[in-house]
């Protein structure tokens, strides 16, 4: 009876501290210099199931007794996906591993097949956008984070041989690439390049575009001519007119008279009566004696 009872508590232990399944189906999802752990989730009836990952790179297996380490973003996490980005830091490879807990129960480790090394990452051409903007070829280029270089590759249609390339560093605004020829085609294309694993992606789609005609630049200029004269020609009239102005007042200007000779009434008043006085001048006759008139002679 003895032996009896120890045999059932004995199971009652082993179920309380039974091993749950291990994660299955581990992989790496990795594009762009972003990593993804994933598995299939461990099905647990009445319990919530969350899983802990740990990596152990070159150093740990080679100078710390092959210890492992835990990941910075997935302990006791409930999602079936952890991103190790941050915690691979090096172009080396890593082993990974993961496993469930549920409760005071937990499961084996399960460990990725082989090794992951970043380098092995997936990479992928970068959006652009083509712009012309007058005779300036621009390019706008997606920003992929500060690991990203891009090498823009540019031409003029027609003159395939003769292709020009831009490393772009750092992408803050649009991208000056070149100054085109009125009315020619330009095409440009870009790769991503990844200095810290020395790799690049292929190139994107090529995109095309014109730069203004030179109808367009012919006409502006026509309109522009058009109208300087216009305005030429409502102040030239104007500007005649107040030169002569000027040198008419500087070479005779008028003199005032002094207020002593201004006439006050009107000048054919004046007229009138002078013709008046002259009048009456003629009717006026004076008779002198003959004497008189020798002696004013003889004077």
């Amino acid at each position: 009876l003895f032996s009896f009872l120890f045999f059932f508590l004995l199971l009652g232990i082993l179920g309380e501290d039974a091993l749950l399944p291990a994660p299955q189906n581990i992989s790496i999802l990795s594009t762009n210099m972003k990593h993804f752990l994933t598995w299939s989730p461990v099905i647990v009836q009445g319990e919530t199931v969350r899983y802990s990952v740990e990596f152990q790179g070159e150093y740990e297996r080679e100078y710390a007794n092959e210890s492992w380490i835990p990941t910075c973003e997935c302990s006791l996490i409930t999602a079936t996906v952890c991103n190790i980005t941050e915690d691979i830091s090096a172009t080396v490879a890593y082993k990974l591993r993961v496993r469930a807990g549920a409760g005071a129960r937990r499961s084996e480790w399960s460990t990725l097949k082989g090794f992951f090394n970043r380098i092995t990452t997936s990479l992928t051409p970068p959006l652009i956008k083509v712009i012309a903007d007058g005779y300036h070829l621009l390019v706008d280029l997606e920003d992929m984070g500060p690991a990203f270089q891009f090498g823009v590759v540019y031409w003029k249609k027609g003159q395939e041989s003769r292709m020009q390339q831009k490393l772009v560093k750092e992408v803050s605004s649009v991208v000056h690439l070149d100054t085109m020829e009125a009315g020619s085609d330009y095409c440009v294309k870009a790769q991503t390049y990844v200095e810290a694993i020395n790799r690049s992606s292929n190139f994107s789609q090529t995109q095309c575009v014109r730069a203004q005609g030179g109808r367009s630049v012919w006409l502006v200029t026509a309109l522009i001519s058009l109208a300087g004269f216009a305005v030429a020609a409502l102040t030239l009239p104007f500007l005649t007119w107040k030169t002569s102005k000027v040198f008419q007042f500087s070479c005779c200007p008028v003199a005032v008279l002094p207020e002593t000779l201004k006439v006050s009434e009107p000048p054919i008043q004046l007229i009138l009566c002078g013709s008046e006085e002259a009048e009456q001048c003629d009717m006026m006759v004076h008779v002198m004696p003959s004497e008189e008139v020798l002696r004013l002679w003889i004077q």
